[in-house]
């Protein structure tokens, strides 16, 4: 008979080994899809590897099953309903629920285990300390996980504005004076009170808010990234209180990815986590004088002289912004690439790695409308060509393409790496109409020589350009 100790470990090796192989396909988008369907097969097993070491160990009772059951039906019902009608606009704000769901798992594990102790918890990994510690990492980190994702997605969905005294000095105060309340109710737990455990509950629940409140739209996404690695590192410190080696591994590459895909956002921002996090929103101050400011010398066209500029172009860029899915005009625009295509012209696509609202929005968005994974080009392989490009279509992005970023050292966005897509012979943009982007600030592409603007939505104009192009022709040549 097969020992269910050893069968466990060897379902949670292949569970960490699937899991790993996942999150490294997501650094692609043509892997994307199979490493996520990876990494759901490696949860899956570690549900497994559980309920086998349960059943062979102390057995699970008839109401442990109905609460199992019960559980995994309403909670797979809820993932498979939000996975189907989530808007691609709205992914941002579900990745935050997503991550407040994480945290909250790992706080309710940590509390189960310190109310109700078991001889499974972390003490076999380490000793009572070791457990002690481990509850407390994970109800502090797991409290500020829940609590901040959800403000950041109540942000993000409009529904949660930004207090005007949460942007005064006094928000630090606060926030330290809740830091002091955690490590009190710390140590009133290390002493063995109980009530210590609600105190830390709270105290770092009000921690989160505290921080992720004062945090504008536009640096919202690095906060979640941020909470995502969070969402982590309490899964881990959870290993160690339930005594799982599983979880712990887990835990630890889902922090750690989470870090690095923070650190490439504040890159790609030109944004320190410092000035994210402490700093107020992005925009604040000056910048948003700087957006005050009127344009004077802007050149608006019709879709009729875009196509006619487009028939005689022989290399084509689009660079697709979160306007594009708002308007979810995907669709559209690959039938616009495709006779474009089809007339002999090169086209590819510019993707900013904070296009939207988080890396990869846009890459996500272009394959659901079946865009060719090699003309996804990213922006430092993209910039070098853009000399030599004929036409860019700017759709609905704003703050990744303005020419500030390299030219104007007094500029807020001074230093972001950008897109040159003034570069180009010929730039369209399509906008609904002159606002700032999310940093608040004037777009000096919009007044140059070679752009032009196409205001409506994109959809459509895109569609418009569509009727355009083919009643020129193309799409039948070549």
């Amino acid at each position: 008979m097969i020992d269910p100790q050893l069968l466990k470990f060897v379902i949670d090796l292949i569970a960490v080994l699937l899991l790993a192989l996942g999150i490294k396909g997501l650094s692609k988008v043509r892997s994307a899809r199979e490493a996520n369907r990876l990494a759901a097969l490696a949860i899956g097993l570690a549900v497994i590897g559980v309920l086998v070491n349960s059943i062979a160990s102390t057995g699970i009772s008839l109401t442990s099953w109905i609460w199992i059951i019960l559980g995994t039906l309403v909670g797979g019902s809820l993932g498979a309903i939000t996975a189907q009608r989530v808007p691609m606009t709205a992914m941002p704000e579900t990745v935050a629920l997503f991550n407040g769901c994480g945290g909250m798992s790992s706080l309710l594990v940590a509390i189960g285990v310190a109310l109700f102790p078991v001889e499974t918890s972390s003490s076999q990994l380490g000793g009572e300390f070791v457990a002690l510690i481990s509850i407390l990492v994970s109800v502090f980190v797991g409290a500020i996980t829940f609590s901040g994702s959800i403000v950041a997605m109540a942000k993000l969905q409009g529904w949660l504005a930004t207090p005007s005294w949460v942007q005064s000095k006094l928000r630090h105060s606060i926030n330290i004076f809740f830091v002091v309340l955690c490590l009190v109710a710390s140590l009133e737990m290390l002493r063995g009170g109980e009530a210590g455990l609600l105190l830390l509950v709270t105290g770092a629940s009000l921690l989160g808010i505290g921080v992720t409140l004062p945090i504008g739209g536009a640096d919202m996404p690095v906060v979640i990234s941020l909470l995502n690695s969070y969402s982590g590192v309490a899964a881990a410190a959870a290993g160690f209180v339930v005594g799982s080696q599983l979880l712990i591994v887990a835990g630890a590459m889902v922090g750690a990815a989470g870090l690095i895909l923070t650190q490439v956002m504040c890159k790609g921002m030109n944004r320190s986590l410092i000035s994210v996090l402490f700093g107020g929103a992005l925009g604040a101050g000056s910048s948003l004088d700087t957006g005050n400011k009127e344009y004077s010398n802007i050149t608006s066209c019709s879709v009729e002289e875009c196509a006619l500029t487009m028939e005689a172009a022989e290399r084509i860029v689009v660079v697709p912004g979160y306007g594009l899915a708002v308007a979810q005009a995907q669709h559209t625009l690959r039938e616009v690439t495709r006779v474009l295509e089809g007339a002999g012209i090169d086209v590819a696509y510019a993707i900013h790695p904070v296009a939207g609202r988080m890396p990869g929005h846009m890459n996500v968005l272009l394959a659901e409308a079946d865009v060719p994974y090699e003309q996804l080009k990213e922006m430092d392989v993209i910039n070098p060509d853009f000399p030599a490009t004929d036409v860019v279509l700017v759709l609905g992005a704003n703050d990744v393409v303005n020419p500030q970023a390299k030219n104007d050292s007094s500029s807020p966005l001074y230093g972001m790496p950008v897109l040159d897509v003034q570069e180009a012979r010929t730039v369209f943009v399509v906008k609904r109409g002159m606002s700032a982007g999310y940093s608040g600030i004037k777009n000096d592409l919009f007044e140059l020589a070679n752009t032009s603007m196409l205001f409506g939505d994109a959809k459509k104009v895109l569609g418009d350009l569509l009727v355009e192009l083919k009643e020129l022709g193309l799409g039948r040549k070549g």
